[in-house]
């Protein structure tokens, strides 16, 4: 394997940990944020991040004017859309489910880079996302678990899902003119202008009132450092190599970084699904890969 290629799936899979740890995140800082304002603060502070990473890298880039409307639409579909969708549906649902319905992802991906790019859907890539899903059931699916829930949490992790795979459609052609870092600050940068209206509308009056504290706030900068900020590099990076069905499967990852990380901080139980399913997801991933692995063999 090309030490580019190293990179890039060393970035990809560190961003699945993050994200995998995100939930956990979410958790503690559900305890001092109400869901507008942690979001926003998410995006504020993922901004002021990316722009001194982008000039402390000199790699500050001039947008052009016929390109913000694809911006303005990937910031509608994420953050906007997604978190308002995943913050109000975690809150309805459990870890548990919302896992399973967000790792639907790269199942729905291939679907829309046929359509809208005529990317080949290959059988044996099919088959190593439908092995990988499978794998992510073994991971979540135990003891006392429920496969009913609210309806309309069920259907806000969908509004989710289906976000994932919009902004997708609309970052390929951005990835092919602008480098990661200043996608990723464009996007956190729209993200906190459009979700500072629901903020003040909803959440304000409680964020005025919290007292802040390090306990608050070291959730807070990690959920705008690492998910919102690296993870989102490392992945568009991913992308623009790899394309978007090889780069999505890869958020099979996050439910089992998830649960692999609940057990050691949480101390939630690792079932033998668990244990089984892990090695099941790592082997639907590398399926994908195959032709990817021959091409550069050659």
């Amino acid at each position: 394997m090309k030490p580019n290629r190293i990179w890039i799936y060393g970035g990809i899979t560190l961003s699945m940990v993050f994200w995998g740890l995100s939930f956990i995140g979410y958790k503690v800082a559900y305890l001092y944020f109400e869901p507008m304002a942690l979001v926003f603060f998410r995006m504020v502070l993922a901004s002021l991040f990316l722009y001194l990473l982008i000039h402390l890298t000199r790699q500050t880039e001039k947008i052009h004017r016929r390109d913000w409307g694809k911006f303005l639409l990937m910031a509608l579909f994420e953050p906007l859309l997604y978190f308002l969708g995943e913050s109000y549906g975690m809150t309805l649902v459990s870890a548990t489910t919302g896992s399973v319905i967000v790792s639907t992802i790269p199942l729905l991906t291939p679907i829309a880079a046929y359509f809208l790019w005529r990317e080949r859907v290959t059988w044996i890539k099919v088959a190593g996302i439908v092995i990988s899903f499978a794998g992510v059931c073994m991971v979540l699916i135990g003891k006392g678990f429920e496969l009913t829930a609210p309806p309309l949490g069920v259907a806000l992790m969908f509004l989710a899902v289906f976000s994932a795979v919009a902004y997708t459609g609309v970052i390929v052609d951005l990835t092919r003119k602008y480098n990661s870092i200043t996608i990723i600050l464009v996007q956190s940068f729209l993200g906190a202008i459009y979700f500072l209206p629901i903020f003040l509308l909803t959440d304000l009056k409680e964020a005025l009132a919290m007292q802040f504290s390090w306990e608050a706030l070291l959730p807070l900068l990690f959920l705008a450092i690492f998910p919102s900020s690296l993870s989102f590099i490392f992945y568009t990076r991913a992308i623009r190599e790899i394309g978007i069905t090889r780069a999505n499967v890869f958020t099979n990852f996050v439910p089992v970084f998830t649960a692999v990380f609940s057990f050691l901080i949480l101390g939630e139980s690792f079932t033998g699904g668990k244990i089984i399913g892990i090695p099941v997801v790592l082997a639907g991933l590398l399926l994908t890969q195959l032709r990817l692995k021959k091409k550069a063999a050659v």
